[in-house]
């Protein structure tokens, strides 16, 4: 067990998921840990998930965002680990009581990728042929493609990204292409496999997506402290801009929310011009409630506030007719469960 005293010969366990990408990016915040303070000890475990274990059924059916992050969160309360390293878009907006995001490390690309099949010449979503079967998990992606390109057939893929790639490249898929977190698709060194960027307006990203986010007990000081020193704060600040407005959204509920955010720094301060747009799109594609705000911003605080009043903005104007929508929705899929342990799994939940 890991102590969480004020020990100076304390060493930092680090812990996450146990797929590639999840090693690479737990590595990533090890050897900045490493960087900043060269003689505190560190190490690195791994876990499988419930999200791991459950690669057959839908996201949009599954427990979310919960799904990733719950049985790390009992390690970290125990005392078992001390840092938890988590895509941060995979984090839900309320945290368990107890612990906190500690540390932000600077935002990769945030935007969305198309990943053709090997063989085919197409490069762009646009050039695709009508009736291509694109795959992807993400009821967001789904929603706002369905309103630019009707065409399309998108169809649930599961899996970690080395699982997708294979079924994208099998001989027998019925995968044109995917769509995939830029970000991942770089820790992974496969950016020859980009055909394109999908980015805003045509696609709005998820809410905190390309960012790694560091989960400790919120009585931690010394992981607190050593996080700080890592933490690029205007990844910070975008972040919480864009969770603060899922997080109104929400209400309870994960719902398809796209977002895109810009912080121009003001010179040397810790201070900006915080640009964030937000959009909710419906599961038909055919309704499509975006607005924008821009404001200067000089704390978390104030990025937060920023982000809050976008989504009462985004309700007021008709996000809450479809949010309703999506919830009717999902209760429908909830009532169509063909076992009881479907149905204590099927949550509230929209795959990123």
């Amino acid at each position: 067990m890991s102590s969480a005293s004020g020990d100076a010969n304390r060493k930092f366990l680090l812990a996450s998921r146990a797929s590639q990408l999840a090693k690479i990016q737990t590595y990533m915040v090890q050897d900045a840990l490493k960087a900043a303070s060269p003689s505190t000890q560190l190490e690195a475990s791994f876990m499988t998930t419930g999200g791991d274990h459950n690669q057959s059924q839908a996201l949009y059916l599954l427990g979310g965002k919960s799904l990733w992050t719950k049985e790390l969160e009992v390690a970290l309360k125990e005392g078992v680990v001390d840092m938890l390293v988590h895509s941060y878009k995979d984090v839900p907006t309320v945290l368990p009581e107890g612990c906190a995001i500690a540390g932000v490390l600077e935002r990769e690309d945030p935007v969305d990728s198309l990943i053709v099949r090997k063989g085919l010449s197409y490069k762009t979503v646009e050039e695709l042929p009508e009736g291509s079967v694109v795959g992807t998990s993400s009821v967001r992606r789904v929603a706002q493609l369905k309103r630019m390109f009707p065409k399309l057939v998108f169809k649930d893929v599961r899996g970690n990204l080395n699982t997708r790639l294979s079924k994208l490249d099998a001989e027998d898929s019925p995968y044109t292409a995917l769509i995939l977190a830029k970000a991942g698709v770089l820790r992974l060194n496969w950016q020859d496999r980009i055909s394109s960027d999908i980015t805003p307006p045509t696609l709005f990203y998820a809410v905190s997506q390309g960012a790694l986010a560091i989960e400790i007990r919120a009585d931690d000081a010394q992981s607190q402290a050593l996080l700080r020193t890592i933490t690029h704060w205007p990844t910070e600040w975008r972040c919480a801009a864009e969770r603060a407005c899922l997080r109104v959204l929400e209400g309870g509920c994960s719902v398809p929310v796209g977002v895109s955010t810009e912080l121009v720094r003001e010179g040397d301060a810790q201070r900006g011009v915080l640009k964030i747009t937000g959009c909710v799109t419906s599961l038909t594609g055919d309704r499509h409630v975006q607005h924008s705000l821009e404001e200067t911003v000089a704390s978390v605080g104030d990025a937060e506030a920023v982000g809050s009043r976008l989504a009462k903005i985004l309700i007021e104007t008709g996000a809450r007719t479809i949010l309703d929508e999506i919830t009717a929705d999902r209760e429908k899929r909830i009532g169509e469960a063909k076992t009881e342990e479907e149905k204590q799994k099927i949550e509230a939940a929209i795959a990123a």
